[in-house]
């Protein structure tokens, strides 16, 4: 026994002379006063800008004003706890967010906090939250389109993989029920998704969740989530985050699609934290860089060029606007940095023409290059028409008398409105789509009432299921559509219609009458 107690004396002996401690410097501040998701703090005189600080109960920020003697910090947690002269230590590097493959259906914060209960986040990588967008030499050209699924956005408002499309418009009006057709129609197509939920409702998010859950497309589609009772640190955190999480997707080689839903409450909650540091405010109280914080967030979207993987990332910022003032400070700054906008109208929305998309304030600056050829065919007098057609109903509706050809006109642009008509979460597959907009460039739906459009239409997208799989894959390369493609999908939509009337017993009956149309015509449209 005293030999064995010997020995283990010895080995302790031993390793207390061989250890050699080593010290660990510490920067220490000290809270000087806490205020709504801020704290200023004294002290950390070598904290750098946006590094990260540690406050009591595990609770983080972010030095936001660095100033001689103190330091604004953004608090990133439930601050209530929180008091002056509570300690305050530098962790010496920026804020981060876990990137990798593990993300992929998971819900989470924007400090990467899981909060699907599906256990701790397994990551083996993080990259910071703020990161320099590509350089010009770095990217290539918006060449491949994006699905969204939407007809009118497809044919009229095409979006391409790279670029940055505004989705804006009043409250209630279809913005969110927009982006997550898009994303629900990118399943199959080696697209994965991003949505960041900025300031929402919890209950509008669970929603938004239960969506992409049931319809499948949280297999491919990463959650970013700040409620509105967060602290607005938080969300103004998350675009950030969220375009971390897709850059790192971007850089394999992969298309991304991002959306941020939606960048009033970012702006707002920015606008917040800078009055409570007493930054100088500017127009409509936002501070002056709110256009330089969007911009350098949504120049990170972009397509990368073949000798960096040509990964793309695409961009649906959103933006609520007020009685439709467009004109405002954060639309007209998110409409000028974007690459279009896609505009929903409260009137047409009250009209029950959803989606609600305005065609004439609606523009997409770029993706018109990377639309399928197969489309510019088809939809090239389209959008005119459509004008036109808006125009002359606005003009009808004080009652004048209108001549044949402006009736047709009329006629024709309720049957391209009605066939632009689509209800939420049903994507329309490209063949449907090129088949009914070639049956209405060819005036197959003018003889058919509006009240028997939604079911006409109907058949002429079942019609599409008889296009041979060589014409399908003509349809999704870049060539043009010749004429015996045309009249290939014509005939089959025109047997379509027929059968359709046929079966409903309206094959005499739905024929409009241009003496009666005359005689109505001073009823309002």
């Amino acid at each position: 026994m005293k030999s064995m107690f010997d020995e283990l004396f010895s080995g302790l002996a031993e390793a207390r002379q061989s250890f050699e401690p080593i010290l660990t410097p510490r920067e220490v501040g000290v809270i000087t006063s806490v205020a709504t998701g801020i704290a200023k703090v004294s002290g950390l005189p070598g904290v750098g800008y946006e590094e990260l600080l540690k406050f009591p109960g595990d609770i983080y920020g972010i030095a936001f004003n660095v100033d001689e003697n103190e330091i604004g910090a953004v608090l990133l947690g439930d601050y209530w706890h929180l008091q002056a002269g509570d300690e305050v230590e530098r962790l010496g590097h920026v804020v981060d967010v876990p990137v990798g493959e593990n993300l992929i259906g998971r819900i989470i914060n924007p400090i990467g906090e899981p909060l699907d209960g599906k256990g701790k986040l397994v990551v083996s990588e993080r990259l910071p939250v703020e990161r320099p967008s590509p350089a010009i030499m770095d990217r290539a050209a918006v060449s491949v389109p994006l699905q969204t699924g939407i007809k009118v956005i497809d044919a009229l408002i095409p979006v391409g993989r790279g670029q940055r499309e505004l989705i804006l418009g009043d409250r209630q009006t279809g913005k969110t029920a927009i982006a997550l057709d898009t994303i629900l129609n990118q399943r199959g197509k080696n697209v994965l998704c991003v949505y960041c939920a900025i300031g929402q409702r919890a209950s509008g998010v669970a929603k938004v969740i239960a969506t992409l859950r049931e319809q499948g497309a949280l297999e491919y589609t990463v959650v970013v989530v700040t409620e509105g009772n967060d602290p607005p640190g938080l969300a103004y955190l998350a675009p950030y985050a969220a375009t971390s999480i897709a850059e790192h997707f971007m850089e394999k080689g992969r298309d991304v699609l991002i959306v941020y839903d939606d960048l009033t409450h970012h702006a707002r909650a920015y606008r917040e934290l800078s009055l409570l540091l007493r930054r100088p405010p500017g127009r409509e109280a936002f501070p002056g860089d709110i256009f330089y914080i969007h911009s350098r967030l949504l120049e990170r979207a972009t397509h990368l060029s073949a000798e960096l993987g040509g990964g793309s990332l695409t961009a649906l910022p959103i933006i609520e606007t007020e009685a439709q003032d467009i004109s405002a400070y954060i639309p007209t700054n998110l409409i000028s940095i974007t690459d279009g906008q896609i505009y929903l109208s409260p009137a047409l929305f009250e009209l029950g023409v959803l989606p609600a998309v305005d065609v004439g304030k609606s523009v997409s600056r770029v993706g018109g290059k990377a639309q399928r050829a197969a489309y510019r065919g088809v939809t090239v007098d389209l959008k005119l028409a459509y004008a036109q057609f808006e125009e002359l109903e606005t003009f009808a509706r004080f009652g004048a008398r209108l001549d044949d050809n402006t009736l047709k006109i009329i006629e024709h642009g309720r049957r391209i409105r009605a066939c632009l008509m689509q209800p939420e979460f049903a994507p329309v597959s490209m063949a449907e789509q090129i088949t009914v907009l070639v049956a209405l460039t060819a005036d197959l739906f003018d003889d058919i009432s509006l009240a028997h459009m939604p079911a006409a239409e109907q058949a002429v997208r079942g019609a599409a299921a008889n296009i041979s799989d060589e014409l399908i894959e003509r349809l999704e390369s870049s060539d043009k559509l010749s004429k015996e493609n045309k009249a290939v999908i014509l005939q089959l939509a025109r047997q379509a219609l027929d059968d359709f009337l046929a079966g409903a017993g309206l094959a005499g009956s739905n024929r409009t009458d241009k003496a009666s149309k005359q005689t109505h015509s001073s009823e309002p449209l």
